[in-house]
């Protein structure tokens, strides 16, 4: 038993290695369809509607090699996020610019797809708008999901949701919400 038990772990432990000397650095930018959601977005005591803005993401990218279709994808990204409020004839915009962590297990569904599942923390850096927000988290931790397109050995396309799990500010009770569609290259 003892003999089984080393032997698998050797094999694991070579395999790992191998796996693990696969790594690719790259770069990827991409469009966001972003929104802010949410059950009670108020602003200024007054309730508005939230329609989604068009923005923008960019940033490097890593790929490790953990197994055999099985890929740890850390990426460091700028992203632009937000929404416009509109009531009435009164619109007010609200653009963030954070700076995004994804960590991403990228599984290989087959030689050209890969499903992207994963944890992205975000830390804003700044924020454009229309109107005083009161009391915003600098923080946003959200869910990414969304499947990887292999165009050649180096060059690939994403199709990703990020939604937001922390509220975005005490007084407007609303979480971020993304739809980002990237390219990029790997090295």
């Amino acid at each position: 038993m003892k003999k089984i038990f080393f032997v698998a772990v050797v094999l694991f432990v070579t395999n790992v290695t191998i796996q693990a000397q696969s790594v690719k650095f790259g770069v990827k930018a991409g469009l966001n369809y972003a929104n802010e959601i949410g059950t009670n977005i108020i602003v200024n005591s007054i309730n508005y509607k939230t329609e989604a803005i068009t923005s923008y993401h960019a940033g490097l990218v890593a790929q490790i090699g953990l197994f055999k279709g099985v890929a740890f994808q850390p990426e460091l990204l700028y992203s632009t996020q937000g929404a416009t409020y509109t009531k009435a004839l009164v619109e007010i915009q609200n653009e963030l610019g954070y700076i995004s962590i994804p960590a991403i297990l990228k599984i290989d569904l087959n030689k050209t797809f890969s499903l992207e599942l994963g944890p992205q923390a975000s830390f804003l850096l700044s924020e454009k708008n229309t109107f005083d927000a009161k009391d915003a988290n600098t923080f946003d931790f959200a869910a990414v999901g969304g499947l990887g397109l292999k165009i050649t050995k180096s060059l690939f396309l994403q199709a990703r949701y990020v939604l937001g799990l922390t509220e975005m500010s005490k007084d407007a009770q609303t979480k971020n919400s993304v739809v980002q569609i990237s390219a990029g290259i790997l090295f």
